[in-house]
């Protein structure tokens, strides 16, 4: 059966620019090109066809494959991460900035959203705002591994695939309950992605009628006083 548009699919893929991986699930791959994050979860990612879970043009290739489908497809910036625009290049007074900045530092600025510094010229320091490939044209290598019909694991994919966790979780009869781990409200990709897979779980995922969230604390134990 051919992929369409909110299909539920686990894909494993690479970007690369040129010959330099940028992004990839495998993480052998990730280790050899030396992009690897101990804090990442590797393996297939579950996306919904159609949706920007994934760039642009990868997205539109995946419509009318088939499970099992493996391919190449180059993608302009056009379809990735749009053009470079020198006019969001910008400078700023070092005072305006929290931390010391430095090259290469992330920064992220209320009007004007997340940058990188490029440069620190005396007071003046040089913000970047364009997304770091922007202007590259990419190519991707894709294994589309199968189709994804059970709701709970389309679920499990939302969740792995904007906060980077897995969680344990169930769904009875319409109502899906997740099992938040422990310390997540720390956890600043959990919160900031947290409504959107409410949102999507509710629109793309047929049969969810409720979500939970359940979060447990434990007393801590006492130690017990070592007597002299």
């Amino acid at each position: 059966m051919a992929i369409k548009d909110g299909d539920f699919i686990r894909l494993s893929y690479t970007g690369k620019v040129g010959n330099n991986v940028f992004d990839t699930t495998d993480e052998d791959e990730a280790k050899k090109a030396g992009i690897h994050n101990q804090n990442a979860t590797y393996g297939p990612v579950t996306i919904c066809v159609g949706q920007k879970h994934v760039i642009l043009g990868l997205d539109e290739e995946l419509v009318g494959k088939k499970a099992g489908s493996k391919g190449t497809v180059t993608v302009t910036p056009e379809k990735a991460f749009g053009q470079r625009d020198p006019k969001r290049v910008r400078s700023f007074p070092k005072s305006q900035f929290k931390e010391k900045p430095v090259r290469g530092m992330p920064v992220r600025l209320e009007e004007q959203g997340e940058g990188t510094v490029v440069d620190v010229i005396g007071s003046k320091v040089i913000v970047d705002f364009n997304a770091p490939l922007a202007g590259q044209t990419l190519t991707y290598e894709y294994t589309i591994e199968e189709i994804v019909r059970e709701p709970l694991e389309q679920l499990k994919g939302l969740v792995r695939l904007y906060s980077g966790r897995d969680m344990e979780m169930t769904l009875d009869d319409g109502k899906a309950t997740l099992i938040l781990p422990p310390g997540i409200i720390y956890d600043r990709r959990w919160l900031l992605w947290r409504g959107r897979i409410i949102h999507e779980g509710f629109e793309m995922i047929k049969g969810i009628s409720e979500i939970v969230l359940v979060e447990t604390f434990k007393k801590p134990e006492k130690k017990e006083e070592k007597s002299e």
